[in-house]
């Protein structure tokens, strides 16, 4: 009976142990989702530039664009779980999802509940574009406090301004590095972001040219995540302002230059800048392919809105499956 009973507690202990392993092995994980892969455009199979990138308990969003809440939605993400919002500059279509989420997220259903102020870090501006949004929604918020009771400290900002490279968030041993991007001579400031968690690492762009400064800070990384532009030589010859446009990102070809350098373990697409006009229609993501592999003979995805990316040894693609 002793001996049954010693074997029964040996077998609880391991049992506990593995258990216990189990979730610290889980708690360690960092994952990255394509929120949405778009531009300006709006279109239906591509949202505006979002990714979410989940380290351990902690979920980061960087960039809000068009239709964010959305595609959280289609993932049974509440919208009060967002741990933090970081932006990488101030064209309209990485923003405009910033007042839905905040807002919606502090709303009494599941999805929304936030009780605490919502954090944002972006480069020094970011605060006076927030103190719009809460002006031109201050008559929604003084209703919503007095009608449905709901908690003033969910609908506040908790902003942190940064102007230079460097590490900006530091939590539970998260660090995220923000570093200048080169995204046109007025289009300042411009950032990219680099997370690092747990031995892994993530690299997004933002939107940029070909930069060096990129190449440098996603070095030994696992999975760089970076826009592309394209168009048809007949759309440039028909209207020159598609080359102002072009001028602002990188192309297919100089991406492939920065992913043969940096050689991550995965390079991936999105904010896919894809110009179309009259008997010009858009370039094909096979065409991009083909034309990133002039440079670079690696691992490279093109992303799609709620793709997941699951980043060990190697880096997992997993499409979205409703």
């Amino acid at each position: 009976m002793k001996l049954k009973q010693r074997t029964s507690k040996l077998f609880l202990t391991a049992l506990l142990g593995a258990v216990i392993c189990l979730s610290e092995t889980q708690a360690q994980t960092l994952n990255v989702t394509l929120i949405g892969t778009g531009d300006p455009i709006p279109r239906l199979d591509r949202f505006g530039p979002a990714t979410l990138v989940e380290a351990g308990s902690h979920r980061l969003l960087f960039d809000a664009g068009r239709g964010v809440t959305q595609r959280l939605g289609q993932l049974d993400i509440a919208l009060r779980d967002i741990d933090a919002l970081f932006i990488t500059h101030f064209h309209s279509d990485h923003l405009t999802g910033i007042p839905d989420l905040w807002l919606t997220g502090w709303l009494p259903p599941p999805f929304g509940r936030r009780t605490t102020p919502f954090r944002v870090w972006g480069p020094t501006g970011i605060e006076d574009i927030l103190d719009g949004f809460r002006q031109a929604f201050e008559p929604n918020i003084k209703i919503r406090i007095v009608d449905e009771q709901l908690p003033p400290a969910g609908v506040e900002f908790d902003v942190h301004e940064f102007s230079d490279n460097g590490v900006v968030f530091e939590e539970d041993g998260i660090i995220v590095t923000a570093f200048a991007v080169d995204h046109g001579e007025y289009i300042k400031p411009a950032y990219g972001y680099r997370v690092d968690y747990a031995g892994r690492s993530v690299v997004i762009s933002g939107d940029t040219r070909f930069d060096e400064n990129l190449i440098e800070m996603a070095e030994g990384t696992d999975l760089l995540i970076h826009e592309v532009a394209a168009a048809r030589e007949e759309l440039l010859d028909f209207d020159q302002r598609i080359q102002l446009i072009l001028d602002h990102h990188t192309t297919p070809e100089e991406a492939g230059i920065v992913f043969a350098r940096v050689a991550p373990k995965l390079a991936v697409y999105t904010h896919f800048v894809l110009l179309s006009g009259p008997n010009a229609p858009e370039v094909t993501l096979e065409e991009l392919v083909e034309r990133t592999r002039t440079n670079y003979s690696g691992p490279l995805q093109t992303g799609e809105d709620l793709m997941r990316f699951e980043i060990g040894d190697t880096v997992k693609i997993v499409p979205f499956s409703p």
